[in-house]
């Protein structure tokens, strides 16, 4: 039975996967101190918030160029091997800031590699299994997240049992970063028929059939509510003092991650099953009874459950939305739609983190979280209402 499922699952989605997992090691070494870095060389909550939607929006701005670029040339590969490696060379980069500026333009350059690799990378894994998408960028998600447990943890002990300091911890994740090379390498990319240019090659926003534009824009709005992680981790932050102040919180990011990683198959598996929009829904759902949890609960027992449920709801959205986007979009302009639908939860992620960083600084953390847990309820309830709505009038059309 086992060798049966491993049979339909493509070897290059384990080579991006094995690739994610390299790449996600190193990264997530530094992801959960971050935040902490950033205010240990002056930087406050308008500054973290400035820093981590910038880090999303500049790379996903860049995923509608190189997407419709990879669409154009049909060509995966080339932009997937050039944005691991500007990845790397700039986390090595970020080993020496010495103020919060450095750290924001090192961060939005290492974040172009980010937006080189992402919307290719995404539609190559929808056309090695184009038939179980859902399972995957599942298996893909579940690489990734695995990488950022292993790494996360190592940052843990790191810091914990050795006493590393934050530039040491990110010198050592940036040379780590330089592995994930290595698995693309032995990637076949398909050969695909390029057809001849038209004058008019490009996709807008407007060309994109009606039940694409109106999931990429719920996801928009579920996007402006869905704020950089570091929040979540300086919140858990000021529930310690001491080493236990940035201990504990890589501790819960680890919490996090498994369970991430845990469900992110089943969650694949099951939406190919059910329906990708009732699993993405239900992610809504429990993302914003997450951040209602993280407004009003402060014990450590809380935020254990509660980083769990913030990995439940990640496991359900972040890879069945690129599988929904590949799903509803024509082979020809997959790269272009995912692309395009980057560009647009990059650009909310860009706002909803500096409203975010807005409300810590000048309210308190609560309101941040009452913020994001009111507009994620809202996108939840248009989603389920729109496409709802869509399969009944589908229904009516059959019966008669």
């Amino acid at each position: 039975m086992k060798n049966k499922i491993l049979k339909k699952i493509n070897p290059n989605i384990f080579l991006f996967g094995i690739a994610s997992f390299l790449n996600d090691f190193s990264s997530e070494m530094i992801t959960p101190i971050l935040p902490m870095f950033i205010e240990s060389l002056g930087g406050g909550g308008i500054i973290i918030g400035l820093i981590g939607g910038a880090r999303d929006s500049i790379s996903n701005l860049l995923k509608v160029v190189f997407g419709y670029w990879s669409d154009k040339i049909g060509k995966r590969k080339i932009f997937i091997f050039l944005g691991y490696l500007n990845s790397a060379a700039f986390k090595l980069l970020l080993a020496f800031s010495q103020v919060w500026q450095q750290v924001l333009i090192i961060c939005g350059f290492e974040r172009i590699g980010k937006g080189l690799r992402t919307a290719p990378r995404d539609a190559a894994i929808s056309e090695f299994m184009p038939t179980h998408k859902g399972k995957a960028f599942g298996i893909h998600r579940t690489f990734d997240t695995a990488g950022a447990i292993a790494g996360s943890f190592i940052v843990f002990l790191l810091f914990w049992l050795y006493k590393s300091n934050f530039k040491t911890i990110i010198f050592i994740a940036a040379l780590l970063s330089f592995l994930s090379l290595i698995p693309l390498i032995f990637i076949k990319e398909k050969k695909k028929k390029v057809a001849p240019i038209k004058k008019t090659t490009h996709v807008k926003f407007a060309d994109l059939q009606k039940p694409l534009k109106t999931f990429i824009f719920i996801s928009g709005i579920f996007g402006m509510g869905n704020f950089s992680y570091m929040f979540f981790i300086l919140r858990a932050q000021k529930l310690f003092s001491g080493a236990f102040a940035i201990s504990m919180p890589i501790l819960l990011y680890v919490f996090f991650n498994i369970f991430y990683a845990t469900f992110a198959i089943p969650f694949g598996v099951l939406a190919d099953k059910i329906g990708k929009k009732k699993i993405i829904a239900l992610g809504f759902f429990t993302y914003s009874l997450t951040t209602l949890g993280f407004a009003f609960f402060n014990n450590f027992i809380s935020f254990i459950f509660l980083f769990a449920l913030y990995g439940l709801a990640c496991s359900m959205i972040e890879a069945n939305r690129r599988a929904l986007v590949s799903e509803l979009s024509t082979e020809k302009t997959r790269g272009t739609a995912l692309g395009i639908f980057h560009t647009t939860i990059g650009l909310a992620a860009l706002f909803s983190s500096l409203i975010a960083g807005f409300l810590w600084q000048k309210t308190t953390p609560k309101f941040t979280f009452i913020y994001a847990s009111v507009l994620t309820f809202f996108a939840a309830i248009l989603l389920i209402t729109f496409f709802s709505k869509k399969e009944s009038n589908k229904e009516l059309r059959i019966e008669k």
